[in-house]
């Protein structure tokens, strides 16, 4: 009852049309994995014989298909075998002699039983090789799970597990399976090489983590001392909801992100408001003037008048408050980022390059536009 309660209405009407006494169609007779045990061993019960005759046959015929690589009809094979031998363990359990009055028969002796069980662990070792060589891993272990269970010391089961946990990255599980079986057959070929294949595995794992474990170090002491440089030069910083897209620009410590004598880098934009343009500087250094750069970037392409030469331009830098402080051409970015009220926003400085003969009109229309 308590397994009916945890399935939902639809799911036990499935499970009952999984059922040879209940089904109504065979195209629902199947479960998700393609599979119907009591199905299989119902249609087995059209061959003569015994029960483990019959899956002597099945597992045989198991065998020639696995020997041409087959796994899929392999697998089948060995899945039809176990129905069964799962069929007539279900018919033992619920049908004793005593019960029904019955002579014990040929099925029921002990040799009989005996030869079902080397069967049945046959059969799930095998298709075990058919779940790994179709890369059902996790199916692998289960079939060596039911191997093991009824001989503790099929050596093949431990291996193919051990294959199977391996190709699932579990490898203190695969390390597991290798060293019960090498407990078994110490001098097994295949063993000792796969233990020596995920020693090997592990060696390397532990490698990477602790490569990833020092490059998590070092950044986290990169961004300590960025912190700290930036606060010991009182340089103040303030993130946006909704932050540029910087790809690999950032302010940072150079030539070395962790010595404390390393100068800082700013990614740095200069605008020029007056005709809606802009250059990007990417590491522009803290001890580094304006001029130091425009330099290299005068004349600008799009200023076909050549207005903009250093000598007819000023800068300025928008303050925390909202207010504009103008950029001695002398000074440098250090000092101006250092100054009381100044913040970088979204780790960009930015720096208005304006006319000098304009620049008078542009602030006055900024600070209406600010006022409105």
């Amino acid at each position: 009852m308590a397994s009916v309660r945890s399935h939902t209405a639809d799911e036990i009407v499935q499970m009952m049309n999984r059922t040879p006494l209940f089904m109504t169609s065979l195209e629902s007779a199947e479960g998700e994995d393609g599979e119907n045990v009591e199905l299989d061993a119902l249609r087995a019960l059209q061959y003569e014989g015994t029960p483990a005759e019959i899956a002597q046959g099945f597992k045989e015929q198991g065998n020639e298909v696995v020997k041409m690589k087959r796994w899929k009809d392999g697998k089948e094979y060995y899945t039809k075998g176990l129905a069964v031998l799962a069929q007539r363990k279900m018919v033992r359990s619920l049908r004793s002699p005593e019960e029904t009055g019955e002579k014990p028969s040929i099925a029921e002796d002990e040799a009989e039983i005996r030869k079902q069980k080397e069967l049945e662990e046959a059969c799930y070792v095998n298709r075990a090789l058919c779940n790994l060589e179709l890369k059902n891993h996790r199916s692998t272990t289960l079939d060596c799970a039911s191997a093991l269970r009824l001989n503790p010391k099929n050596v093949k089961a431990y291996y193919r597990s051990s294959l199977a946990l391996f190709a699932l990255d579990k490898l203190a599980e695969a390390s597991d399976a290798c060293t019960r079986g090498l407990t078994i057959d110490p001098s097994n070929a295949a063993l000792k090489g796969f233990a020596t294949k995920i020693e090997a595995r592990h060696t390397s794992l532990s490698a990477i983590e602790q490569k990833k474990r020092e490059r998590e170090q070092r950044a986290q002491k990169e961004r300590f001392m960025l912190k700290t440089a930036l606060r010991a030069r009182n340089i103040r910083m303030r993130n946006t909801a909704q932050p540029p897209e910087m790809e690999d620009a950032s302010i940072h410590l150079s030539p070395d992100p962790i010595a404390p004598t390393s100068t800082l880098m700013f990614p740095v934009v200069l605008l020029y408001p007056l005709h809606l343009q802009s250059d990007f500087v990417k590491a522009f250094s803290e001890t580094d003037t304006v001029p130091n750069h425009l330099e290299y970037i005068f004349p600008l392409p799009w200023d076909e008048k050549h207005e903009y030469m250093l000598g007819s331009v000023e800068f300025y830098m928008e303050t925390g408050s909202g207010g504009l402080i103008k950029v001695g051409k002398k000074v440098s970015l250090g000092k101006v980022l250092g100054s009381d009220g100044m913040e970088i926003v979204d780790g960009i400085v930015r720096i208005n390059v304006l006319l000098k003969a304009r620049a008078a009109g542009w602030i006055e229309e900024l600070k209406v536009r600010k006022a409105s």
